[in-house]
């Protein structure tokens, strides 16, 4: 059995995203896969932060005859263990984690600036409830009961 490293593509219309992957020469594209060693998302607006790869296991492919696809090739030279992009990569990342934690608490800062309706707004008051009508004052579960007929006296159990 031949092993390659290449990407598994998906995500959505418009929306690629990939995983590398180790995979029998044989099976295809988004086929059954030995190992997933990494992902690979175009559509990060940080250059640098596209690529997240297990450099230890993709090492580990590579040292048993593992061939990977020349866009996984670059991938692992820029980004895998001991790659050119590594201090960029995790630049990129925090970039994009401080983004994300500003707009995190912006959405808070908003949500806590909307009014929140009153208890006494929410529930209607003591004097709009409904009143019973003079006509039939049994409840419906008195009717129930009432309906509900007793046949087990005074006869006995088939054996």
């Amino acid at each position: 059995m031949s092993v390659k490293l290449r990407m598994k593509k998906f995500g959505r219309k418009n929306r690629p995203c990939f995983r590398v992957c180790a995979v029998d020469t044989r099976s295809p594209r988004d086929g059954r896969v030995i190992e997933e060693l990494g992902t690979y998302d175009p559509m990060v607006s940080e250059t640098d932060a596209r690529a997240i790869l297990n450099g230890d296991r993709i090492n580990y492919w590579l040292g048993v005859g593992a061939q990977p696809s020349p866009k996984v090739a670059t991938l692992i030279k820029k980004y895998g263990s001991g790659g050119t992009h590594l201090d960029a990569q995790q630049e990129a990342i925090d970039r994009l984690g401080a983004r994300r934690s500003k707009a995190i608490e912006s959405a808070r800062v908003a949500a806590a600036k909307v009014p929140k309706p009153k208890i006494a707004e929410r529930v209607a008051p003591a004097s709009q409830t409904v009143t019973e009508s003079p006509v039939d004052s049994t409840s419906p579960a008195e009717v129930q009961s009432a309906e509900i007929v007793d046949t087990t006296e005074g006869e006995s159990e088939p054996q």
